[in-house]
């Protein structure tokens, strides 16, 4: 059985970790499956929604895989780890994290790493490494990224989990639902997404990640020089034509309902 699987939903493409029996922890080879199914998303696809199956999101990389292995291996896990979030970022489709039961540590660090994350009210996240002496020092870039340094260090240095709705009043998920709610607040946002442009929204995802690592001057004219380029878009165009003729914009290569 596939440890992950993938679905096209209309324009949506749906991932899930399909790992219950061990809180879909990130093996080796799970993340290569991640990798792929990402990477397999076709052009056309708008929005991805990446969840996990059973009773949890992820619980972190697979401890049972990690004892007396050799450099090679641990080289190979956290590189293909790494490959997976910097992934997500590089996509241009907007990744909407589904979070419900546990997602700590490399889980709770896919989680950060999505560009949205909607949360049951279950949910509990954490970076534990350090109760097991191994820091959650990958887990440190994106989430440091969302909840600032002090809450981050809060989470890395005692290893307590935080709760779905201090997850999201820290940053760390944009919205906490009850679990019978969640896939209905999903739909709710997906549909938003969807009705606006998919290459401006490519590129202004692009431009975020591009602009977080850079100081305020690099950030501003990298910035600017995007504007040029989505300014003389065909899309961009006809939304501004819209919004002046007071009439639904058409947006190339997508069907008006």
């Amino acid at each position: 059985m596939s440890s992950v699987l993938a679905e096209q939903d209309g324009v949506v493409t749906r991932i899930t970790l399909n790992r219950p029996e061990r809180r879909n922890a990130l093996s080796l080879d799970t993340l290569g499956e991640l990798d792929k199914a990402l990477a397999s998303v076709p052009s056309d696809a708008r929005v991805v929604v990446l969840g996990g199956a059973g009773p949890a999101f992820s619980a972190g990389h697979d401890l049972a895989e990690m004892i007396d292995r050799p450099t090679e291996f641990y080289e190979e896990l956290f590189s293909r780890c790494v490959e997976v979030m910097q992934r997500i970022h590089k996509m241009p489709q907007p990744v909407i994290a589904r979070v419900h039961g546990v997602a700590t540590a490399a889980g709770c660090q896919l989680v950060a790493a999505c560009d949205l994350a909607i949360a049951s009210e279950d949910a509990r996240f954490g970076t534990p490494g350090v109760k097991i002496g191994l820091f959650c020092s990958t887990p440190i870039v994106p989430i440091s990224r969302a909840v600032g340094p002090k809450r981050s260090m809060e989470m890395l240095l005692t290893g307590r989990q935080i709760d779905a709705h201090t997850a999201a009043s820290w940053g760390l998920v944009n919205k906490v639902v009850p679990a019978d709610q969640l896939d209905h607040e999903i739909d709710t946002w997906v549909d938003e997404i969807v009705e606006f442009s998919g290459p401006v929204i490519g590129l202004g995802k692009e431009a975020f990640h591009r602009q977080v690592g850079l100081d305020e001057p690099r950030a501003y004219e990298m910035a600017k020089e995007v504007m040029v380029v989505n300014a003389e878009m065909a899309d961009a165009q006809e939304g501004m034509g819209a919004f002046l003729e007071k009439r639904t914009p058409k947006w190339q290569g997508q069907e008006q309902s």
